[in-house]
This record gives structure tokens, sequence and C-alpha cells, in this order.
């Protein structure tokens, strides 16, 4: 009986098997399309310092420029410049330090036997002083505002308005110190010392950096500094056919660029990208099943083969995704020569490099810079093929790793040198 089902099993297999095959097709095809990228792509490729080969590009609607990222750092740093460090006056300093100079007043006094009938003249005066100290201010420096000088303006909050100052206009607890030692009078030097010396350890700065609210004022500034520095008016030439992509011009092109992707995402019909994805992507896997058909007919009839190499392409396009989405710094970072490895070990030379510039077609779709992108990969694909003709010892892959590496900085150098 078991037999009798286990035959059933087979037959029904063998009847359905082209369907399967077909439904492996559509169902890869399926969720390659599914995570692609939505977005219309940018009809242009461009580089700075070429020849623009297309037609006189004319814009269809009214943009702004985007300034440079090194218009961008020197406006920051200008804006960053130009913010004052904020520093708030403390009143409460003086009351704190006014009550405990009097409180200790008296012991001083005691403690170095001086004349009593000086003692409130005495008093008086060093409070005086004390008082116009600390009303003119006491500055607690900070060194990182100090790297083009000992002195250097800031914004001083008194009762919520802010008034620019310069911090020589204030004193420093060092300046308090020497001004009082020069504008105390007493007739008796030791009284002078005495009040001196206790005045030393009631000098407090009471203008004091507010490194938050700078801060704060600093990521505002920044914030509100303009991305843009002119405007492309709608039916006004971008480029004409024939002219050198200059800075200029170049700008102009990646902020034209910038705004289609931006309105596409927006107003684009979303189901005639995925028709047309459908449509690519289904060719492609179409010309897989073509080429298995015509010269590997043993794979083509083997399901389970053919489910492997469906899924090797499912894989590394889902990886093109999935870097995509999260705006890698390099698209390269994706180990595309890993496919023509496997199916190089597991098949042959001539199914791995058809299946590598498959993978490879496709992707090209969603990359900046198509054609870059195919010529390093197809080169290094084909680099990785014929470095693995016999895979007998694992070192190979690691000599074929360098190959690849190899052949990755003679593309980049070459074309960086044609640039």
């Amino acid at each position: 009986m078991a037999k009798i089902k286990k035959n059933s099993h087979k037959i029904l297999y063998r009847k359905y098997s082209s369907s399967f095959k077909y439904l492996m097709m559509i169902v890869t095809v399926f969720i390659i399309t599914l995570f692609l990228p939505k977005q219309p792509r940018f009809r242009y490729e461009f580089e700075k310092g070429k020849v623009w080969m297309n037609k006189d590009l004319i814009s269809p609607f009214s943009f702004a420029i985007l300034k440079t990222t090194p218009q961008l750092a020197t406006d920051k740093t200008d804006a960053l410049n130009n913010v004052l460090p904020i520093y708030k006056y403390n009143e409460d300093v003086y009351k704190g330090q006014n009550e405990a100079f009097l409180n200790e007043f008296d012991v001083k006094w005691k403690s170095g036997a001086l004349p009593e009938n000086e003692k409130e003249l005495a008093k008086q005066s060093a409070l005086k002083m004390l008082q116009d100290v600390y009303k003119r201010g006491i500055i607690g420096l900070t060194a990182k505002h100090q790297k083009d000088g000992k002195f250097y303006d800031f914004s001083l909050i008194d009762n919520n308005v802010s008034v620019k100052k310069n911090s020589q206009d204030v004193f420093t607890t060092e300046a308090a110190l020497d001004y009082f030692k020069t504008n105390y009078r007493s007739t008796n030097i030791r009284i002078k010392d005495a009040i001196v010396d206790l005045v030393e350890s009631h000098l407090k700065p009471n203008i004091i950096f507010d490194e938050g609210l700078t801060t704060i004022v600093q990521n505002s500034t920044v914030n509100s500094l303009s991305t843009t520095k002119g405007m492309v008016q709608k039916g006004e030439l971008i480029i004409a056919k024939g002219s050198i992509v200059d800075d200029e011009v170049y700008q102009k092109l990646l902020s034209f660029r910038e705004t289609y992707e931006a309105q596409t995402k927006t107003i684009g019909d979303n189901r005639l990208v995925y028709l047309g994805q459908v449509l690519l992507v289904g060719f492609i896997i179409t010309l897989l099943m073509v080429f298995l058909y015509l010269f590997r007919k043993d794979i083509f009839a083997d399901n389970r083969q053919l489910s492997l190499l469906l899924l090797v392409i499912t894989s590394m396009l889902l990886a093109l995704t999935w870097a995509i989405k999260l705006s890698l710094p390099s698209l390269y970072y994706i180990p595309f020569c890993i496919v023509p490895i496997i199916i190089r070990i597991l098949f042959d030379t001539r199914l791995a490099l058809n299946l590598h510039l498959l993978v490879i077609l496709i992707a090209g779709f969603f990359v900046p810079n198509s054609f870059e992108f195919v010529f390093y990969q197809t080169t290094a694909g084909m680099v990785a093929i014929y470095s693995i003709k016999n895979l007998i010892k694992r070192e190979q892959l690691l000599i074929s790793a360098s190959f690849i590496l190899t052949s990755y900085f003679i593309s980049f150098v070459g074309i960086a040198l044609l640039r």
C-alpha cells in the first residue's frame, strides 16, 4: 500500500512538474518585484566634467538649486562663528558671598587684633567695593572660547534681556582681586591686607556660561540655514546637448533629480512602476529559463536544481533592496560575486556567467551610475569564475577573493583616470 502511495506521488510530480516549474518562476518574479523600490527611475545619468550626450534638457517645473556639501559646511561654520556664547547673570552669587563676608568679617578683625575704631569704616568700604565688583560682574572664562585670543565677545542675559559684551568689560576673579588691591584705601597696611585676604575668598564668578542654552541657539541657527541658492524656472534650459557638465550645471542636475524623485514619491503612479518591474524581471527570468532549456536541459528538468538557481537570484536582489532601504554608504558592500562562485562550484562556468549577468542586469535598474555598476560587477564576476577552475583546496577561495579585489581596484582606478 505504501509503495502504491509513493508511486502515486511520483506520478503526480511528473504530471505537474512543468506547472510547478512555471509556478516557481511566477513566485520568484512576485517576491523580487514586491520588495524592489517602487519609485520611478530618473532617466538621465551624468558626471561632472563629461559631455551631455542627451537632448537639450528643459526644466518641466521650477525647482531650487541645492548648495554643495562644501558650501553647506562653510555656511554652518560661519553661522556657528556668529553665535556668541551665552552667559547668565546670577544674582544669588553676590547675595551668598556678601552674607558670608559679613559673617567672617568680625572673626577676621578680632583675630588680627585690628583697631575697633576703624572697623565700621573698613567694613563699609569693603562692602561697597564688593558690591561694585559684583555689579560689574565676574566672569568664569571658558578655554574653548579663547581660541582666537584671551578676550572674546559673549551674550549676557540679565532679567531675560540679552546684551552683547566682551570679556574685557567685566572682571575675572584675578582682575577683581587686583582691583581691590589697587583701589582699597586704608592708612593701616594691616587692615588693607586683612580686607584683601578676606575678599579674595569671596570673589566667585556670577557671570556663568550656559552651555545648554548656547547649544540650543547653535542648533536653531544651523537648522534655519537655507540649503538652496537660487531657482531654475519652468521652461528654463538646464543644459544643452554637447555642453560640458561643469560644477554649476552639475549642481542644477543634482537638484533637478532630487526634486523629480521627491515629486514622484507623492504624485507618481506606483502601479505603472510595479508593472514595469514585473515585465523586466519576468523577461530576465524567462531568458534564464530559455538558456536552461536550450543548453542545460538536465537542470531545466530538475525542479530542485532550478529552485536553487531561483533562490540565489532572489536572495541577491533582496539583499540589494535591503541595502537601498538602509541607505548603505556603498552598494558595492553587497557581495554580488558570490553568485558566480557558488554556481561555478555547483554547476559550470557557462551557467555561472549567465546567471551572474542576469542578476547584475536586474540590479542595474535600481542603482546609481548603472553602467559603472554593471561594468564593475561583470568584470569582477568573470575574474571570480576564472579564478576557481577546480575547487580543490579552501585557500583557493582566498586567492579568488584577492583576484576579485584586484579587479575592482583596477576598474576603479581606470574609470577614475578617465574622468
